[in-house]
């Protein structure tokens, strides 16, 4: 789920209008696709207890393959008790964020925060939602409650997959804040990939993705995702919306 406007529903968040100094999803894409000021990256998780994100890695692996950052992409994991009821508005994902976490830009290092609380968003049927330029939520107990009698996709890999997704809209995909030249976002679906081979794909942040797939489930980006995102970093795909270009 993004959060951009109130006529945009799935994983975006929009409660209210954006802080401008912490914009839309995908307001942060070129300073992580690029190294003109940023050289390095920290991802931080911030989780309740007993709610420990077990994506950390494979979110770095996957932003190390597209984001340019000579000196690095550090894991900072933190367990903080968010004093928050069972029920998330996108605007208590982006409260606790900002009460928690530091300026995205505030140093020579970009900063982004995945946030893994108890409970569920107050849109039932969402796994994860973006909620700002550097700010996104996963439900871990939403997830649990997503998988399927078979057991296939297992919650471990629903939460992989929501969380590179998530990750995804941080970079701006699918057509978030540019215009892509190949035909891969979904009519039916703003901001999210056609092709279930994605992790892109529409599905992937909902509740019905249990239903949707019943075996392996993907946690990369494709060919055409990828395309996008080498475009916007050499500047050949012109970007919008950007707090730092």
């Amino acid at each position: 789920m993004i959060v951009l406007s109130s006529g945009v529903a799935g994983c975006f968040g929009s409660d209210e209008l954006f802080d401008e100094k912490r914009g839309i999803p995908g307001g942060l894409a070129l300073a992580c696709l690029q190294d003109d000021k940023f050289e390095k990256m920290k991802i931080h998780f911030l989780y309740e207890k007993g709610y420990d994100p077990i994506a950390m890695d494979l979110v770095k692996t996957r932003l190390q393959q597209v984001c340019d950052k000579p000196d690095g992409i550090q894991i900072v994991a933190n367990e903080i008790d968010f004093s928050e009821d069972t029920s998330w508005s996108s605007d208590d994902v982006r409260d606790a964020r900002w009460k928690h976490g530091e300026d995205a830009m505030g140093s020579d290092t970009l900063h982004w925060y995945f946030l893994f609380p108890k409970g569920t968003h107050n849109d039932e049927s969402v796994l994860g939602v973006a909620v700002d330029a550097s700010t996104v939520a996963v439900f871990k107990d939403t997830i649990a409650d997503s998988v399927n009698f078979l057991g296939r996709p297992s919650a471990d890999e629903i939460e992989r997959a929501v969380t590179v997704h998530e990750a995804g809209h941080l970079l701006g995909l699918v057509n978030l804040v540019y215009q892509s030249p190949i035909d891969h976002e979904d009519s039916e679906h703003p901001g999210h990939s056609n092709n279930e081979d994605s992790v892109m794909y529409w599905a992937i942040e909902s509740s019905s993705i249990g239903n949707i797939f019943s075996g392996s489930i993907p946690d990369e980006f494709d060919a055409d995702d990828k395309s996008d995102l080498a475009g916007m970093a050499s500047g050949e795909l012109k970007c919008s919306d950007q707090l730092w270009s």
